[in-house]
């Protein structure tokens, strides 16, 4: 078992065609990594050159530790699955499994063994006398994974194994692939150019568009916090529906105009919106999006969401059984609002329940869910939301000491407790929430501390503070940083001195992040 290490890797063809572009991602041992990308955008490519079956132009490439640039294939402890299977036609399944391991002299006793064993793991032991043309499709693919199994790799590269199986077949394989990964307990790098899979299999995705990774992260954080317009398009089925707006503030509301409408977003929306200020002055163009399944037609839903409804025709209905999809046409008269202006104006699907009684020509009403709205710049297509996990507090090392926590060069009194003795002299984390952090504060438990950044998110600025500043030349140095959330009135700037004081704080245990200790402020 091992973990892989890609830094900055290049590959560039002699043609001078760059296919992989400054690719770096750290994979973990036991991990199940997916490339997701659309064709030609390099995901079989980086996959080749772990296999060592591409030259790296530049860049490292380690497995398990070791520097594997210039080591052949056979001599990376890896084994791939191709996704025209590579079988053998005139050997048998068995012979097909053990070719390999014949190969390396392994004595016949222990290719039979593994043979077995790996046969019995993908329920293939009735076959094994028979010939690659007597199996089907997902039979060939059992026995390519079967081929793999029996080599005990460190590495399992699989490319795009399930793309010549039927549907049904590969929703079968797709779940077994997922078994074989937890019982093997093995790394997985899987290439696939159908997102499905990628959700469903990956521990986590790494999206690829023109040889650049565009996004790493875990299928539901890819979902629910696309970094840009091509993630948030490529990862969901139907793709998000994307709309030309602008964002307007009327009394402290933001309110969003596009395909002559307009909505409100509530402020646990708004105020993660970056530079929001600057785009609503400078009526920056912005892109809105907003998946299928988070348009409503409940009469319920909208009631209660009047802030986020619109009107559009029905151009058409797919009754598909467990869903129905509805394709809108939003762009209608506004003074009317029952009048197309343009037939090949902004459309949009909607996926709504499939005992909806809505019909074509009619024209609806349906509201969208204002928590799963999305902001992208036009220009840059890059996100204009803060993650729901970004600015939610602080985590800093610090030393326990008999009635004080101390952070750097500074200390926080605590109160009296038992509970605390065993730890005092050990490492413990201080947890300081964003709004427990008083500025320009004054008196005792004052802390000096430096604004390493600061940054405007809606009506509100979050700093990031380096609560360990001194100037002294012998003291601990080590950056022991706060975040902290202020009104949009604040106006100290990067590199300024001021004072903090911390009103609330909890002590974590270390290893088990149990919460050990509240301060009673």
């Amino acid at each position: 078992m091992a973990s892989v290490q890609l830094i900055n890797i290049d590959k560039v063809y002699p043609s001078g065609v760059k296919a992989v572009s400054d690719f770096t991602l750290d994979i973990k041992d036991k991990e199940f990594i997916v490339f997701v990308g659309p064709s030609g955008c390099g995901k079989s490519t980086t996959l080749r050159m772990i296999a060592g079956l591409e030259d790296i132009t530049s860049g490292e490439l380690y497995i398990d530790g070791r520097l594997v640039n210039d080591v052949v294939p056979k001599d990376r402890d890896i084994a791939m699955v191709f996704q025209n299977y590579a079988l053998y036609p005139h050997m048998t399944v068995y012979d097909n499994m053990a070719f390999g391991l014949k190969l390396r002299k392994m004595p016949k006793s222990e290719i039979d063994a593994r043979v077995k064993e790996a046969s019995r793991i993908l329920g293939i032991e009735q076959f094994l006398s028979r010939k690659p043309k007597a199996l089907s499709g997902g039979q060939k693919q059992r026995v390519a994974l079967g081929r793999a199994i029996v080599r005990e790799p460190k590495v399992f590269l699989l490319d795009e194994p399930l793309s010549n199986l039927d549907a049904k077949l590969r929703g079968q394989m797709r779940t077994e692939i997922t078994k074989l990964h937890n019982r093997l307990a093995t790394t997985f790098i899987y290439v696939t150019h159908d997102q499905i899979e990628a959700m469903t299999m990956g521990t986590r995705i790494v999206v690829m568009k023109d040889g650049f990774m565009q996004q790493v992260d875990t299928p539901q954080n890819l979902y629910d916090y696309p970094v840009n317009q091509f993630v948030a398009g490529f990862i969901g089925t139907p793709q998000m529906n994307f709309f030309d707006a602008q964002l307007q503030i009327t009394i402290k509301k933001v309110e969003v105009l596009f395909s002559n409408n307009k909505i409100t977003l509530p402020e646990s929306k708004s105020s993660k919106i970056i530079d929001l200020l600057k785009i609503a002055d400078e009526k920056i163009p912005v892109i809105l999006g907003v998946r299928p399944e988070d348009i409503h037609d409940e009469e319920v839903f909208i009631t209660n969401s009047q802030d986020t409804a619109v009107k559009c025709k029905i151009d058409i209905v797919e009754k598909i059984g467990s869903e129905t999809l509805l394709y809108c046409n939003l762009n209608l008269e506004e003074e009317f609002k029952e009048k197309i202006v343009d037939e090949s104006a902004d459309t949009m699907i909607a996926r709504v329940d499939p005992r909806t009684t809505v019909q074509r020509d009619d024209i609806v009403t349906l509201a969208f869910d204002a928590k799963h709205i999305h902001l992208f710049n036009k220009e840059t297509q890059m996100t204009l939301l803060k993650r729901d996990d970004i600015f939610t507090g602080s985590n800093i090392p610090a030393v326990l000491e008999k009635g004080a926590v101390k952070i750097g060069n500074n200390s926080l009194a605590l109160d009296a407790d038992d509970k605390l003795k065993k730890y005092i002299g050990s490492e413990v984390i201080v947890q300081i929430g964003n709004e427990d952090v008083e500025v320009n504060a004054k008196g005792a438990g004052a802390i000096e501390a430096i604004i390493e950044s600061v940054e405007q998110i809606g009506f509100k600025k979050y700093i990031t503070a380096n609560i360990n500043y001194t100037d002294k030349e012998d003291a601990d140095k080590t950056p022991k940083r706060v975040f902290i959330n202020v009104s949009d009135k604040f106006d100290l700037q990067e590199g300024a001195v001021f004072k903090v004081k911390i009103n609330n704080f909890a002590l974590l245990d270390p290893e088990t992040k149990d919460k050990i200790y509240t301060s009673a402020k």
